[in-house]
């Protein structure tokens, strides 16, 4: 739903850098860089650190007890169990592929082929290679990672834990929910059983393997920090997923490999780490890689409902800064809501006569105050299917049906 084209402002709005002052605030509370932890490229989030430093106490007569990761099990070798049962479905995933340099096209002038003739800058090309993880989810060869992983990659190769390696094929990927799909040719593989995402509970004992900066099959431990994390959270706004946040290690490599619970059903996908902290992992819930690794492997691609809306959201603090960038081009009377920013040209909520300076206050009759609210509702909605949506326009209500449409592909560059 985020994006950075410009728009058509609307009369009642001044034209002249209101909507990209009102983008820079977007930036100023809270959207930092995407990245991921894959090699390739290597990246990972980046996000402002608090300057508050967090106060320890001391007790007068501290307990003496078991980490958590021993205690919520009960038994201190149950990762070595659980590793020897899931391990040989963990697979490492390496990939590369060609990025060719781009010659100015000024170059390509006859003006000045006749001066500089074969000496004319040539096209270069260089092989970005990198490696990262993935989990057996079918005996016959199918294989999910993250989106991130196998992104424009030219051979793909997968090797198993005893050491055979295979060619794989990207069945499909979606890099809404970094989830993708492989195939590799081999059957009577081994694979994770599957638990479920929406029971997990924070201080969950969990395990992670994967390939981290290409140490093969290597085990980390800890505990679920939090559920439901979103993607504005963690400063993956273009992403649509709401995250498990661990403490068990991850690292670049990891992406893509099994988090399992303590009785090795896999229940979620590790994804991201945040750069110069330490405890902070996040995975995809398993549900969800189910779900689009479906999708996926039928038609090679998930369409998602996409309206064309850049927002943020209401807060008294970001009213008055509102207040202060747009001063009187602006009537905005809402304490709370959705407040929109930005109207992609030609897109569904364009279309349906959205304006830079609403504020959405319900979505299909269920009231919301926050962009997350937004982006769930927008999600589970249907693509062609009118979406009822109330906004607050200069003191009033005004009532809009939206027809969403599928979001348009990414443009690689």
């Amino acid at each position: 739903m985020k994006t950075t084209n410009h728009h058509s402002a609307p009369k009642n709005i001044d034209p002249r850098g209101l909507p990209y002052r009102l983008r820079m605030l977007l930036y100023g509370v809270g959207v930092v860089f995407l990245g991921s932890c894959s090699l390739l490229p290597a990246k990972t989030f980046e996000t402002r650190q608090s300057d508050t430093q967090t106060q320890k106490t001391i007790e007068s007569n501290p307990v003496i007890v078991p980490p958590p990761i021993i205690s919520s099990s009960g038994d201190p070798n149950f990762v070595v169990k659980v590793v020897q049962q899931v391990g040989p479905a963990v697979v490492r995933i390496d990939s590369s592929r060609t990025i060719t340099s781009r010659v100015p096209d000024e170059f390509n002038d006859p003006f000045f082929r006749r001066f500089f003739g074969d000496s004319a800058p040539q096209p270069r090309q260089r092989v970005e290679r990198g490696s990262g993880s993935g989990f057996i989810i079918n005996s016959s060869g199918q294989i999910v990672t993250n989106s991130h992983v196998v992104d424009g990659a030219d051979t793909v190769t997968v090797t198993l834990k005893d050491g055979r390696t295979f060619d794989g094929k990207v069945l499909g990927e979606d890099p809404v929910t970094d989830v993708a799909t492989i195939k590799i040719d081999a059957n009577n593989l081994p694979t994770l059983a599957v638990g479920n995402s929406d029971a997990l509970q924070p201080g969950e004992a969990v395990i992670a393997i994967g390939n981290p900066l290409g140490l093969n099959n290597t085990v980390t431990a800890g505990i679920i920090s939090a559920t439901g994390r979103s993607s504005s959270d963690i400063g993956a706004s273009d992403k649509r997923v709401d995250y498990i946040q661990t403490d068990a290690a991850i690292n670049p490599g990891n992406s893509g490999g099994p988090l399992l619970n303590t009785r090795g059903q896999v229940i979620a996908m590790n994804t991201a780490i945040i750069r110069g902290a330490q405890g902070l992992g996040f995975a995809i819930p398993i549900n969800t890689v189910q779900r689009i690794a479906q999708q996926l492997i039928a038609t090679g691609k998930v369409d998602h409902p996409y309206l064309g809306v850049q927002m943020v959201t209401l807060t008294p603090e970001n009213k008055e800064r509102i207040k202060n960038i747009a001063g009187d081009r602006l009537n905005l009377t809402a304490d709370e809501g959705v407040l929109l920013i930005e109207i992609v040209p030609r897109s569904p909520a364009s279309v349906a006569g959205l304006r830079v300076g609403d504020v959405i206050k319900s979505i299909n009759s269920q009231p919301v105050t926050k962009i997350e609210e937004v982006q769930k509702l927008v999600e589970n909605s249907k693509i062609g299917t009118k979406l009822p949506i109330e906004v607050e326009r200069n003191g009033q209500i005004v009532k809009v049906g939206v027809q969403p449409a599928a979001l348009p592909a990414r443009r690689e560059g």
